[in-house]
């Protein structure tokens, strides 16, 4: 699972600057002021919109994809909150990502994202990145769907899910899974539209947990009623009865 995240760049440009080893030397953006949206933590039941990095360069995807087949505006509305993980072990097969997977590939660059651990029935969130990059790649799939009564084009795009690491595993310790993280050296394959489906496979594994890092932050995240993308979300917080 992977519902909630935290993007702090607020510029195209540094964003840009970051994966230059993976884009396309012609690609260009001249506004490299833009400003992104920056989140301390975002759900992707808000279906927000972020820059996702594709073999033809950067794009603002929203979280929540939309099956190319969707018949209308009603289904596209339902099936969006049910589409922002797909899981690494059966997307060759779901008919949501079947296609998408094969050929249409992205990243997202994140500074972390948050699962929570649970202890004698308390739900407690932790703040999860890695060591290594500010920003580090989410592997995901896109697609565009058009709405045939408006002509309107929706770009979408669902985050691969994979088994937990040893370290989710015991963080994350209900569900035990984790986002598809992609290292910097494969960052570039991930996204080539051109890997055979056994090359593909090969990257939806689980990341190497000696370079991640994990804290407990406030559990006023638990509560979607308050306001959660605020800096506090990232405060690391100590829990005496977490302690073992």
């Amino acid at each position: 699972m992977c519902y909630n995240i935290a993007f702090l760049e607020k510029r195209l440009g540094k964003y840009t600057e970051r994966y230059n080893n993976v884009i396309p030397p012609d690609w260009s953006d001249k506004n490299t002021n833009k400003e992104l949206p920056v989140y301390y933590f975002v759900s992707g039941f808000s279906n927000p919109q972020l820059p996702i990095i594709k073999h033809d360069g950067i794009s603002m995807y929203e979280w929540g994809l939309i099956p190319f087949w969707t018949k209308n505006a009603q289904f596209a509305n339902d099936i969006k909150s049910k589409t922002l993980n797909a899981v690494g072990e059966t997307v060759f097969e779901k008919p949501s990502y079947k296609n998408s997977v094969r050929s249409k590939r992205c990243l997202l660059g994140v500074n972390g994202f948050y699962e929570w651990h649970t202890y004698n029935n308390t739900k407690y969130p932790f703040f999860i990145k890695t060591k290594g990059n500010k920003i580090f790649s989410l592997g995901c799939i896109y697609e565009s769907w058009t709405d045939k009564e408006t002509g309107e084009v929706k770009n979408t795009f669902s985050i691969i899910t994979t088994p937990a690491n040893s370290l989710m595993e015991k963080l994350h310790n209900v569900k035990k899974r984790m986002p598809l993280i992609i290292s910097a050296e494969n960052e570039h394959k991930w996204i080539n539209p051109e890997l055979n489906p056994q090359q593909i496979k090969d990257l939806i594994k689980p990341y190497d947990q000696s370079d991640m890092t994990a804290y407990p932050v406030s559990r006023d995240l638990n509560y979607a009623k308050k306001e959660r993308n605020t800096p506090d979300a990232l405060e690391k917080v100590d829990y005496p009865e977490l302690r073992h």
